[in-house]
């Protein structure tokens, strides 16, 4: 165990989620045990449960802070290319999902029924969709509502189109992000009075 060093609780809160992010990201959840965090951490088993009672506890916290750094990434400027701004969004998300593989499964797979995490990735989409319905040229309440669901619908896909993904490597990465552009894309046109995207599909 490395020598503890003196924290305040918010730099050790923040270390803890440091090295359990790291743990969770190398190994399936189930691997990953609380006395693993603390050792690596350099703390006692009794520090580590006084910041978070359980795994899951720290498995939660570690995965809103994921949300939470991606949203950041993520801003989606209504004046900016809606295009643009889809590739690099995706290309955000999927960088994660890649470095991270192992949290990805557990939260989409081993705790698919978990309310908790299930929850920090519903608001994470509500906040995209949210942000997208910003960017987009929609003339009246109707078509927003219109628009709202097929958004909610097309995150979603995203999110299990990804999560296959990393379980089977159909296809490469920039075939992935492509494909979940063009859905989108193909789902809008029928509904907007202007193509949100004239330049696409690009031309080889």
């Amino acid at each position: 165990m490395p020598p503890r060093q003196r924290l305040s609780p918010a730099e050790r809160r923040a270390q803890l989620l440091a090295v359990g992010a790291k743990l969770f990201a190398a190994h399936p959840y189930g691997d990953v045990l609380m006395e693993d965090v603390a050792e690596h951490a350099g703390v006692s088993r009794a520090l580590l449960y006084r910041h978070f009672p359980g795994k899951h506890d720290l498995f939660v916290a570690v995965y809103q802070q994921a949300a939470d750094r991606l949203l950041e990434q993520v801003p989606l400027d209504p004046g900016g290319d809606l295009l643009e701004q889809l590739a690099a969004g995706l290309d955000v998300h999927i960088d994660y999902f890649v470095a991270n593989r192992n949290a990805v499964l557990a939260a989409n797979r081993v705790l698919a029924g978990d309310p908790v995490v299930q929850t920090v990735m519903a608001d994470e989409l509500d906040v995209l969709r949210a942000r997208l319905l910003a960017v987009l040229p929609l003339a009246d309440d109707a078509l927003r509502a219109t628009v709202s669901a097929v958004l909610k619908s097309w995150l979603v896909f995203v999110q299990v189109l990804c999560v296959d993904w990393l379980t089977e490597e159909t296809c490469t990465r920039t075939e992935l992000r492509d494909t979940c552009i063009g859905a989108l894309l193909g789902a809008l046109r029928p509904l907007l009075p202007t193509d949100p995207a004239p330049g696409w599909p690009r031309q080889a």
